[in-house]
């Protein structure tokens, strides 16, 4: 549950109108929705073996890159925590939660409306979260078995369709000819891909607790679950297609934006119950995911976890679950920049322009997980060790480079005419992708090696035992003695809270 209750998001609901505007047919939307699970078992299969090599270490990617690049000292875990802090919004579920609240009450929307409730619905999500983390993760129980039963019902509507129990006259009208209108621009066949990434995202949640697997063999557990759920949603999302597709007219998916789902219903049951329900039970949904990456393994934990290892400032407040034994220093955090995003872009462009933002930066730490596990491989080859029994075949790592590297560069190439998901330039989010990464560097040069030049202390790594035998690391100040005046030679965190 750990990771379908984090894929089942926003995803399915809000981009297949997207992808079909860009790759221009129905037959690629299959494709697509076929390649995008295809790619995250790579990543699955690469994640195994590296939590094969780490079993008590959680935090998954940051670790494993840390361990296949131990040089430059401290890069990797620097890097990771200033682009997770950039990109710790919630704008995207709080932007498709706003289109269905004011589409299933049939008022229109405009961009005043949809920032303030995307804003509202951000803000009630996050007080849940900072007042009692007992009853979010009620909440999110419950909204996750909501999710699945709008998903299931979904697919139950599109069977009566293609069946013929509804009024839709001609179901198989979107399936003739099915690569009709198809196009081979690279940069749309890259917005397809991201968008399908999107619905995937989560795919890998468990490897980031494996430390806290208590079972015979932890990695096992873990990858056996990860297969399964991935192997349940994508049959899932792929239905939820078809249902699409057999309901909606191509040119009407095309154009639904956000609202492929409201649409859908609307297209079967008309202005009835059954449709004004459906855009509740999707914004109820969103607002699951809200609360669920933030009082789980998603981002406030992350953000606390970067704060405990003396990588932001103020890192006792950060690190803090006072007054209410939660991560409000993190969930306030959080809010801020969700806040920023939301008022700063256009609305209208808001929802396409953060997904691929939220993308961009981490493609290249996937793109240097997949060359990291062969320098690991080669690395133990030469110690004389034996290779891992979850060894990743290397087609799997090959294909998960291919996508990685394949997502960093086609988007700079122009797209068709009328097929841009912004309505400015379109690879705007590659400069500013690559702008947070830029300034995860000038952050680790003044953290890592300035500041401690001028402060006269070198930083050190102490790796620490958690509860139950996990293992975490944390960066903290070691003085020279020659301006050793206070601490006698003990360390500190690494950026000190005033």
């Amino acid at each position: 549950m750990l990771n379908i209750g984090q894929i089942l998001g926003a995803g399915i609901y809000s981009v297949p109108g997207v992808i079909m505007n860009s790759v221009g047919s129905v037959g690629l939307l299959f494709v697509f929705w076929l390649l995008a699970p295809l790619f995250a078992l790579g990543g699955l299969m690469i994640y195994g073996e590296f939590a094969s090599m780490f079993p008590k270490r959680s935090g998954a990617e940051v670790v494993y890159l840390e361990q296949a690049y131990p040089r430059p000292q401290f890069m990797v875990p620097v890097m990771f925590a200033v682009t997770s802090v950039l990109l710790s919004f919630s704008a995207t579920n709080s932007i498709v939660f706003a289109q269905y609240a004011l589409t299933a009450f049939d008022v229109p929307i405009t961009p005043g409306r949809q920032s303030i409730i995307a804003i509202a619905v951000c803000a009630v999500g996050m007080s849940f979260v900072a007042l009692s983390t007992k009853w979010s993760l009620r909440a999110v129980n419950i909204l996750t078995g909501l999710k699945v039963l709008s998903l299931v019902f979904l697919v139950f509507t599109g069977a009566l369709v293609l069946g013929g129990f509804t009024h839709i006259s001609d179901p198989y009208a979107n399936f003739r000819s099915p690569f009709s209108g198809s196009t081979t621009n690279p940069n749309s066949l890259a917005t397809a891909l991201v968008k399908t990434n999107f619905a995937f995202a989560g795919w890998h949640n468990a490897f980031n607790v494996i430390g806290e697997v208590h079972t015979r063999d932890p990695v096992h557990t873990v990858r056996k679950a990860g297969l399964l759920s991935l192997l349940l949603v994508t049959c899932l999302f792929f239905f939820v297609n078809v249902a699409y597709v057999a309901a909606v007219p191509k040119d009407e998916i095309k154009n639904s934006g956000q609202l492929i789902a409201a649409l859908f219903f609307q297209r079967v049951y008309g202005e009835s119950f059954a449709a004004q329900t459906m855009p509740i039970m999707v914004a109820l949904s969103c607002f699951g995911n809200i609360v669920c990456d933030l009082c789980t393994v998603g981002q406030a934990r992350v953000l606390r976890e970067i704060a405990r290892q003396g990588l932001l400032p103020y890192p006792r407040f950060f690190a803090s679950t006072k007054p209410f034994g939660t991560p409000l220093g993190p969930v306030c955090l959080k809010y801020f920049l969700t806040v920023f995003v939301i008022v700063v872009l256009p609305a209208r462009d808001a929802f396409n322009f953060l997904l691929d933002l939220s993308s961009y930066p981490n493609l290249v730490f996937n793109a240097a997980t997949a060359i990291g596990l062969w320098l690991l491989r080669k690395r133990q080859a030469l110690a004389g060790l034996a290779p891992s029994k979850y060894r990743a075949g290397n087609i799997y790592v090959s294909l998960y480079l291919l996508s990685a590297v394949f997502l960093l560069i086609m988007p700079w190439i122009p797209p068709e005419p009328g097929h841009s998901d912004v309505s400015f330039w379109y690879a705007t989010y590659c400069v500013v992708g690559l702008g947070v990464l830029a300034v995860c560097g000038f952050y680790y040069w003044l953290w890592i090696i300035v500041l401690p030049w001028l402060g006269g202390y070198t930083i050190v790594e102490e790796v620490e035992r958690l509860e139950g035998g996990a293992l975490t690391t944390r960066l903290t100040r070691k003085y020279h003695p020659s301006v050793e005046t206070v601490d006698n030679g003990e360390q500190q965190p690494l950026i000190a809270s005033t």
